[in-house]
């Protein structure tokens, strides 16, 4: 693992369900400065519908209009941060709870067709720096503001990628399979910048795993500072100390 801060994206899915995955983080943290930026896009779903504000999505991203925003900024800003939060403190972490909009951490121009709503935004490691020099754990709600100031919906993932860049050291993604898949089914060890593109192109790496490779990708862009990206699994016990210290799940670096 690098000497740098580890940014972990989480899903945002119930407390009961990464019980053993915050046991994890709550362990590394001890050892290791640590970020975590959480989604919560099946929590806002169900939060919609018990609201009646419809959900939409193009090409599989969701839609935010003014409705769905707000509903946004209670859900992932309020609900599961809390959640998360509480459940870190719990766990004897020194968590502290923080909105991509607090310090204008996440800013960005908007992607109109998706309505409210930041595709890659640049990041504003000040405030997160400053908690991580106090040896506390910053969990981060995947909100920013946009060119006019507005607060916008963020893909957690591009979130993460992003302060990952900002701050340095290594992305972690967390996601429901061990890493990118190959041509043959096998799970590929390591990818650099060209390979993974050409992989891409080809159809090798598809659906929904392209995004988390772009976002991978984007963390190691050119002026960032971010050394390494490791997409992994985050279901299986002890797989967060598998993708940091053992080598699993797919790595990524520039070459």
């Amino acid at each position: 693992m690098s000497g740098g801060p580890v940014v972990v994206k989480l899903g945002g899915t119930t407390i009961a369900e990464q019980r053993d995955l915050l046991v994890e983080i709550a362990a590394e943290q001890r050892r290791s400065r640590m970020v975590v930026v959480h989604g919560g896009g099946k929590r806002l779903t169900l939060w919609l519908e018990r609201l009646g504000v419809e959900s939409r999505f193009e090409a599989g991203l969701r839609v935010t209009d003014d409705a769905a925003l707000e509903v946004a900024l209670a859900v992932l800003g309020g609900l599961v941060n809390g959640e998360l939060v509480a459940a870190l403190r719990g766990l004897g972490v020194d968590a502290v709870g923080v909105r991509g909009i607090d310090g204008g951490m996440l800013r960005g121009p908007r992607f109109e067709p998706l309505g409210r709503v930041i595709a890659e935004p640049l990041a504003d490691a000040s405030l997160l720096e400053d908690l991580l020099a106090a040896r506390r754990l910053p969990v981060v709600a995947p909100l920013g503001l946009d060119a006019d100031g507005l607060i916008c919906n963020v893909n957690a993932d591009d979130a993460a990628a992003s302060i990952s860049a900002a701050l340095g050291g290594e992305l972690l993604l967390l996601t429901d399979t061990d890493g990118v898949r190959g041509a043959d089914g096998a799970r590929i060890d390591e990818l650099t910048t060209a390979e993974a593109e050409q992989l891409i192109g080809d159809g090798v790496i598809a659906g929904g795993m392209v995004p988390k490779v772009r976002c991978a990708l984007r963390a190691l862009a050119p002026g960032s500072r971010a050394v390494r990206a490791v997409i992994a699994d985050g279901r299986s016990t002890g797989g967060l100390r598998r993708a940091l210290h053992e080598g699993s799940g797919t790595r990524f670096r520039v070459a």
